[in-house]
């Protein structure tokens, strides 16, 4: 729900968009489109239904790339239902349980930390598509690891949420510093500098929400380590990356680097109300900073430290997006895959199309070299800010997500909260992992 409302904030054509689709055009994709079927598959083989939520963001690229589609396959339909996300999830969850797969659309947006979850649960839902014509080696490979299971593909990558560290310019000066001083640095550098900068302003270098673990995980996933192990297994106790995660993150909230806030509204109100230097998440948050329009031109992205000490660490990370699926229920899966191979998965030109309007960034790598990516961003400094994030989400490591993604990211919020007032990381993790192992028995 965060992503939705900060793609719309991206979104500085949505209402010329919404105008548009509303009069209708002349090909054949619909939004809002039919959902006197509960929004199923039709049954036409020459229709594609497909359940998205957003209509400035996700439902927009896919009439975008319906259109893209449609010039050389006029006779297609692509029918977009309006499904909220978590109306997504219920359904599918009905279709599978109740065996009644006639329920669902050919096409669904899945957010990636549920996809495992849900392949491994309801695996008879979704189609194969490792031997399809979709080239997964164009995307980055730590996107296109949220949707394989048991080396199988069974997603086409969407958005992006490479990890970005945004810094204000102007306080970094105040204190002496520019963006380059933070490029391809260390937690412990980042530590010291944030001192540094903290003494000399009075404002911290990072907020995050207390309890949410958010910093965690990008700093986790940063390493190549996850919460789980390559066979689903909780991995927190004895995990080395996670403990110096912890370690880190209560040396930044004891140095005053980073502050903790009570929600989100006040995660925001940090960055557009000039109380903290910068921020650390995924490239969706370019939005909201984007809302403080007086900021234009004072700030600046690069990539986000490495932990050190930790084999395999790097400076790259990712923080929610969602990936295409195409079911069971889908009449003719040979459209369905040379539809997603011809548009997300295989044109440059629809991902700049869709870029300016949307913000929708694409983790399909070619996209990354295009003009409309090299455009430089008045608001972050003359930057060219979309070819660099997708430079980025080609160096994130994957992470094992599994079915009990979210459970173990709520038993470490809960971990990193005791451990800040005082408690022992490595009692803590041992919980967090019980806590995992008790739900997996239920």
């Amino acid at each position: 729900m965060k992503k939705k409302l900060l793609s719309v904030l991206l979104c500085v054509a949505m209402a010329a968009t919404t105008v548009l689709v509303g009069c209708g055009d002349s090909n054949n994709s619909k939004s809002g489109g039919d959902s006197s079927n509960g929004g199923a598959a039709s049954g036409d083989e020459n229709t594609l239904t497909v359940w998205c939520w957003d209509p400035a963001f996700n439902i927009y690229a896919m009439e975008e790339a319906a259109k893209e589609y449609q010039k050389d396959h006029p006779d297609v339909t692509v029918n977009v239902v309006e499904t909220p996300w978590d109306d997504v999830q219920t359904k599918l969850t009905t279709a599978a349980t109740s065996g009644k797969y006639d329920t669902l659309p050919d096409i669904f947006l899945m957010q990636d930390n549920a996809f495992q979850k849900n392949v491994i649960s309801y695996p008879d839902a979704f189609t194969d598509l490792t031997d399809s014509k979709i080239d997964f080696s164009q995307f980055a490979e730590g996107k296109t690891a949220y949707s394989v299971v048991d080396g199988k593909n069974y997603g086409v990558p969407f958005d992006n949420g490479a990890v970005i560290a945004c810094y204000r310019t102007d306080i970094l000066e105040e204190a002496g510093y520019t963006v380059d001083d933070f490029t391809d640095i260390t937690w412990s550098e980042y530590i010291e500098k944030g001192k540094d900068i903290l003494a000399k302003t009075g404002k911290p270098l990072l907020s995050c929400v207390a309890g949410e673990s958010d910093v965690i995980t990008m700093m986790l996933q940063s390493t190549g380590s996850s919460l789980f192990d390559d066979e689903g297994n909780p991995d927190m106790v004895d995990n080395e990356a996670l403990k110096k995660v912890m370690e880190t993150y209560q040396e930044l909230i004891e140095t005053g680097v980073m502050v903790e806030v009570n929600d989100w509204d006040q995660y925001v109100g940090t960055m557009t109300n000039s109380t903290v230097a910068g921020t650390i998440n995924g490239c969706w948050i370019m939005g909201s900073i984007q809302t403080a329009e007086d900021q234009s031109g004072k700030w600046a992205i690069t990539n986000m430290p490495k932990m050190e000490g930790v084999d395999g660490a790097t400076n790259y990370s990712n923080n929610g997006g969602s990936s295409w699926a195409i079911t069971s229920n889908c009449k003719n899966v040979e459209l369905a895959e040379d539809f997603m191979a011809s548009t997300f998965a295989g044109s440059v030109s629809f991902y700049e199309t869709i870029l300016p309007s949307s913000g929708a960034l694409a983790t399909y790598l070619p996209a990354g070299d295009s003009d409309a990516y090299a455009k430089p961003s008045e608001f972050f400094g003359g930057d060219a800010v979309f070819a660099k994030i997708t430079e980025f989400a080609g160096k994130v490591p994957s992470n094992n997500t599994g079915v009990y993604y979210y459970e173990a990211r709520d038993a470490v919020g809960t971990a990193i909260t005791n451990i800040v007032n005082g408690a022992d990381i490595d009692s803590e993790l041992q919980k967090a992992q019980d806590t995992v192992n008790f739900a997996m028995e239920q």
